[in-house]
């Protein structure tokens, strides 16, 4: 499908669900659920993949005669499929599932080793002890992010130097694995996402020409509490267990840390595929 015709694709789509909410919703609240839908398509595939997680959870038997990792691992491609197929995401986007899925696989693969969790579970498409689908639970994340930059139409102001950028998103991504053997440096790094993104605005349009505004790190912590949850919900269905849980299968408070710097990993690696020009010309 062309570049332009999946770019139709979507922005019919979207257009049709922000003229059903505004026919019966009006003002504040019909901001705020046209906000929130938005937020969901969004998240459409990290959705999708955390739903089927959750159903397998309950309906699949060890009788069948597939593992339900591998179920995961196929849904994961073939919902990936539908999603370029129907114009869902583009091309550029899929690259950045792409991209989320090795980094994200191979952090699973040193973490799984380092005794930090397991999958208890079968499979045939497991390496190294872990699961291929868990893979896409990290490109979800990037997914979420270059659709949520198109959806809202994003800019970001004043945007940091993409230099400085790139640097604080590999020292928080080494750090995921060096603080198995070093002192672990992530407050320092969340310090540094505060002083280099404090500033930094994101612009966006829920609909019509009106921009709201919000912080680049509040924005941060709040998407970093929805993917907590999400975690705990991996949890809950015994997906993958921690070797240390303080709170049974509740994951402790102190992953939103994790999660919010990985946050920063995905919005400085979609930056670098998609590289929209309003994002690199307004910089401190």
């Amino acid at each position: 499908m062309p570049a332009t015709e999946t770019r139709s694709t979507q922005t019919s789509l979207e257009d049709r669900l922000g003229r059903w909410v505004r026919r019966y919703l009006h003002g504040f609240w019909g901001m705020f659920v046209l906000f929130v839908l938005k937020q969901g398509w969004a998240c459409l595939f990290g959705g999708l993949l955390l739903g089927a997680i959750l159903a397998s959870h309950y309906l699949w038997s060890p009788d069948w005669p597939i593992y339900r990792y591998d179920a995961l691992f196929i849904f994961a491609l073939v919902t990936q499929a539908l999603f370029l197929l129907c114009g869902l995401e583009t091309r550029q986007e899929a690259m950045i599932i792409l991209v989320f899925h090795l980094t994200g696989t191979a952090m699973e693969w040193f973490k799984v080793s380092a005794g930090s969790w397991a999958y208890p579970e079968p499979g045939f498409f497991k390496l190294m002890h872990v699961p291929l689908f868990s893979g896409f639970m990290y490109a979800s994340v990037g997914s979420y992010m270059a659709r949520v930059i198109r959806v809202f139409d994003m800019s970001f102001v004043p945007y940091p130097r993409f230099a400085l950028s790139l640097t604080l998103a590999l020292a928080i991504y080494a750090n995921f694995f060096t603080h198995h053997f070093l002192p672990d440096l992530r407050w320092g790094l969340v310090l540094a996402t505060l002083v280099l993104y404090g500033r930094c605005w994101i612009r966006y349009r829920i609909v019509g020409a009106h921009f709201w505004r919000m912080r680049l790190p509040l924005a941060a912590f709040f998407s970093s509490i929805a993917l907590w949850v999400a975690e705990n919900i991996g949890t809950f269905t015994g997906t993958w267990l921690y070797a240390h849980r303080h709170f049974t299968w509740v994951v402790h408070p102190q992953k939103l840390v994790s999660w919010y710097l990985l946050l920063y990993v995905a919005f400085i690696t979609v930056t670098l595929l998609l590289r929209p020009d309003r994002a690199t010309t307004d910089r401190a």
